[in-house]
């Protein structure tokens, strides 16, 4: 009877692989039976969420039985004000995961095309496959650097999104300024270039590409934005977009009402004006990337410079192996081989005695395991 059913899946529906999200903490102590962990896997910011978030949340809690403002008024209205748009031009999702699937539902047709770095974050190619769509994987180049010629040769006529992780995940490398607008002039202005910018907050780099920028020049582009990373929601998945009017409009379509929940919203509100919480979360970020790129420079390990809050680095080790290593000490990382990097690790830049905890379970680790090799 069940095999009756299924064959009415629809058949794009068997190439498709769900995400993988890093290994929660709970998980860890139930199956290994030890405390004292450390998450540096899931890009999470190790400052915690903003003060004025929590108080936002609890001065709301009586508010439960109410279903959440469906348009979302409030915060595009604190949005466009931040970011100084017109209110229209706002897009908000659960996550940035639902807008990206917002994008792939409004604009592709079975058989068309999306463009995408390789690596990286897997929820484009997520998106396309559930439409039908076929995902065009363009490989970064030395350093995992961006050669934006590379994706101007990889479009075609099937081709309707691109879509620009700058910084990029698992890398940590951009796109600088004149080379996407370049990108953009040789385009045609019928394809949507979204640019997916997470960790945009945290980028230290002077010619980095703004995509905002670019909106205002009038190009076609969709700028990604989240609260999952500097901000600390990552529990309550807030993601938004900037974008045209004229976009939002045919998006906003295949959007369920009531898709971001009324603590997020307030949560976001006042997340978004906490400088406090805001300018911690910078200066943890980049004290601990200076120390844990001097710690893999002392342990020999090829690292990639970052402009987010984690860092690629090159452990000359099995990635997987390294993986379940470290997590017997308490500490988990994102191992490479989910973005087919075998002897890579994508680790959290985390607080300096998590830091320092890494490091030496990292270095010790892979003792171990040349010892066994040998």
């Amino acid at each position: 009877m069940t095999d009756t059913i299924l064959k009415h899946v629809r058949p794009s529906l068997h190439d498709l692989k769900p995400y993988i999200p890093g290994k929660p903490i709970a998980d860890v102590q139930r199956e290994l039976g030890i405390d004292n962990i450390i998450k540096l896997a899931s890009n999470e910011n190790p400052a915690g969420p903003s003060k004025r978030a929590q108080e936002a949340i609890q001065q709301s809690l009586f508010d439960l039985h109410r279903y959440p403002d469906g348009g979302q008024v409030v915060l595009k209205s604190e949005l466009a004000a931040y970011h100084n748009v017109s209110e229209d031009m706002l897009l908000i999702g659960n996550g940035s995961d639902e807008v990206i699937s917002f994008f792939c539902t409004t604009f592709l047709e079975p058989g068309d095309e999306i463009v995408v770095p390789s690596p990286s974050f897997s929820e484009y190619k997520f998106a396309s496959t559930l439409m039908a769509g076929r995902t065009v994987e363009v490989p970064l180049g030395e350093g995992f650097e961006y050669d934006l010629n590379d994706f101007a040769n990889a479009v075609t006529d099937r081709t309707r999104i691109v879509f620009l992780c700058s910084p990029n995940n698992p890398t940590g490398t951009y796109i600088r300024q004149s080379d996407l607008e370049a990108f953009l002039q040789r385009i045609s202005p019928e394809i949507l270039v979204v640019i997916d910018e997470a960790y945009n907050e945290y980028v230290e780099a002077p010619d980095y590409a703004q995509g905002l920028d670019l909106l205002k020049k009038g190009y076609n582009v969709a700028v990604m934005r989240t609260f999952s990373k500097l901000f600390g929601l990552a529990a309550l998945r807030v993601g938004y977009t900037i974008t045209k009017p004229e976009i939002v409009n045919y998006v906003n379509r295949v959007r369920e009402p009531f898709n971001v929940n009324h603590l997020a919203q307030v949560a976001a509100v006042a997340a978004l004006h906490d400088e406090e919480h805001i300018e911690v979360s910078r200066k943890v970020n980049s004290e601990g990337k200076q120390a844990l790129y001097e710690g893999f420079r002392r342990l020999g390990m090829k690292y990639i410079p970052t402009e987010t809050n984690f860092i690629l680095v090159d452990t000359g080790v099995d990635s997987k192996e390294l993986f379940q290593a470290l997590l017997r000490k308490g500490v988990i990382i994102r191992d490479g081989g989910f973005f087919g990097l075998p002897t890579w690790i994508r680790v959290t830049i985390g607080l300096p005695e998590e830091n320092t905890r890494f490091l030496a379970a990292l270095e010790e680790s892979v003792k171990e395991m040349k010892l066994e090799v040998k």
